[in-house]
Formats: C-alpha cells, structure tokens, sequence
C-alpha cells in the first residue's frame, strides 16, 4: 500500500505517490486536487493521503477522503517527528516545516541547513537532536527584479538569465542583473559561512524552484561537498510524517 502526498501551492499541486521511501509517481498537477486524488487513487493501491495547503480550505470533501483513508491534512498540530520550537508554530510556512522534517529524515545525525530557493528564499536549521528554532526569510529572485521594477520609475522587469556570470554590467539590464544575481550568490555564501563557523559538520540541502540555479553556481564552490539538491524535499518531509504517525498509532 502507498501514501499519495500532495503539497497545494497557489496555482499548481505537487504530488508524489511513495510506497515507504521509494518514489512511484511525481508531477506538477495543474487540475483541481478533487481530480488529482481521483486519478491517483485509481491507478494506486493508496492507503494513506496527507496535504499540506496554502490555501485556508482545499477544495475536497475531507470527510468522505477520511473515511475511506488514512487522511492527514497537515497544519501545525500535526504529530511530526521533530522538535518544533518555533514560537509561533501557526504562523510558520507549512513548506518549511516539512522541509526541515525531510532534511532530517535524510541526515538523521546531523545538523541540517535547509535553504529553500523559491518565492522567497528561507534559511532554516535542525539540528542533530531534532530541534528545529527556526531560520531566515529574504526576497527570492524573483521577488527583487520585481521590486526594482514596481518601486523605480525607469529600471525594466527583468527575467532571470541563469547564464549570466559577469561581476558588473554596462547597462540598466545587465546591470540589474548583476546586483540581483551577485547579490542572492553573496547572501547565500554568507548564510552559509556563518552556519558553518558554528557547525563545522554541517550538512546542507537546497530545495525549491530557483534551487537548480544554485545547485548549478555552487558546483565548483568550496561548499559543493556539502551540499545535496532535493527538489522534492517537503513531498519527502511530508511522507515521513505519514510514516512517522503510521509507526505511532
């Protein structure tokens, strides 16, 4: 029997179908969730469903899924394998629970650096006793091309060119993206610098949707040792939680 995990973002759905740790099925859905989990649990032996939404209500009847799974829909009351000592668990990003939950789940006897590279880039530590504190939150790329652009009258929106690798531009454009590109590269060197003065064993995982990008500027970097890229983290962190609770009846 599998779990389907399902991660409800603002316009897509991030689905995977996990028999134990072993990835059956992944896609980006683009349907509503009612015909995801339709679909899946036809083609799947499924015993288990969590979602984890950023949305207030899902729009799924909950109570007929309930009755015919073991549904878990994630919030901050969920049982979770790890420590959370957040201080205010309700307004933590579910996104970034899970992530942590999966790094642990990957390096259970480490000190683990989450840095995940979407919307907006988050920093998150857990360390080796599973204690999760919390992190830092900074404008994601995308975030500040459109920032330049919506509070300037002249500087352009900008795209995000990942082939660039100059150190300064010779106009607005290249410019722009110099100071973004440069910039977000400089951030993360620091945040991991400083992570690893603390935890010289350190581990660090990047996950996201700008986390290739990175994975690809950090390759011949002083941290590419270290540094593993797992686009499908919080799905991963998701299942362990399914896992976890199944093991803790």
């Amino acid at each position: 029997m599998a779990n389907l995990v399902i991660d409800v973002g603002n316009s897509a759905n991030k689905i995977a179908v996990f028999d134990k740790d072993e990835i059956l099925f992944q896609e980006v859905s683009y349907l509503s969730l009612q015909q995801n989990i339709k679909t899946l649990t036809t083609s799947h032996f499924i015993e288990s469903i969590i979602i984890s939404s950023v949305k207030k209500d899902v729009d799924i009847d909950e109570r007929q899924i309930a009755e015919k799974f073991n549904y878990i829909k994630f919030n901050s009351d969920t049982k979770i394998p790890i420590h959370n000592k957040y201080k205010s668990p309700q307004s933590l990003g579910l996104d970034r629970l899970a992530a942590v939950i999966g790094a642990k789940h990957i390096f259970p006897n480490n000190n683990v650096l989450v840095i995940d590279a979407g919307t907006c880039i988050t920093y998150d530590q857990i360390d080796e006793n599973a204690n999760y504190y919390g992190g830092s939150i900074s404008p994601g790329i995308s975030m500040r091309f459109k920032a330049m652009n919506q509070f300037t009258a002249k500087l352009p929106l900008v795209d995000l060119d990942s082939s660039f690798a100059e150190n300064f531009g010779n106009d607005s454009i290249t410019s722009m993206l110099s100071g973004v590109i440069n910039g977000v590269i400089y951030e993360v060197e620091g945040f991991i610098k400083n992570y690893l003065e603390i935890n010289p064993s350190l581990k660090i995982i990047l996950c996201g949707g700008d986390a290739a990008f990175f994975d690809t500027r950090f390759k011949n970097s002083i941290f590419a040792h270290l540094i593993s890229y797992e686009p499908l983290l919080v799905l991963k962190g998701l299942n362990t939680v399914v896992k976890y609770q199944h093991d803790h009846k």
